[in-house]
């Protein structure tokens, strides 16, 4: 889920990029899956944070996860429109969808520690 909403958030930041200032087709393509992706990235850090906290804490653990989401939102929201005035809406576009690549190296150092851990624990279960 994540690695998907990696992938589509980089395609929503070419589109617009790429897209001319007149073509309200490709911004609503772009914008179209700039939502999924955000919706793909929700749903994937959701699924991580259920999976690493322990029942007791989720519900505050989440409402914390979703207060910081909101806030971050805002955040980026209002930013945006300084790099639209400083550079242009290509530059936000581009720099969004390399931004959004993060996800994929957490993603992968994710999987990996995950390979690792069985293989760890099984060979402390072994007699010696």
């Amino acid at each position: 889920m994540l690695a998907a909403a990696g992938v589509t958030l980089l395609a929503a930041g070419l589109v617009a990029a790429l897209a001319p200032p007149d073509s309200m087709a490709l911004l609503t393509i772009a914008l179209a899956l700039l939502g999924l992706g955000w919706n793909f990235g929700l749903v994937g850090g959701t699924a991580l944070i259920t999976d690493a906290v322990p029942l007791a804490q989720r519900a505050k653990t989440q409402g914390s996860v979703d207060l910081a989401v909101a806030l971050s939102g805002a955040t980026g929201g209002m930013a945006s429109g300084f790099v639209v005035a400083s550079a242009s809406y290509a530059a936000l576009s581009v720099s969004g969808g390399l931004l959004a690549l993060v996800l994929i190296p957490a993603l992968i150092a994710e999987r990996r520690q995950a390979v690792a851990e069985p293989a760890t624990a099984a060979g402390d279960a072994s007699p010696a």
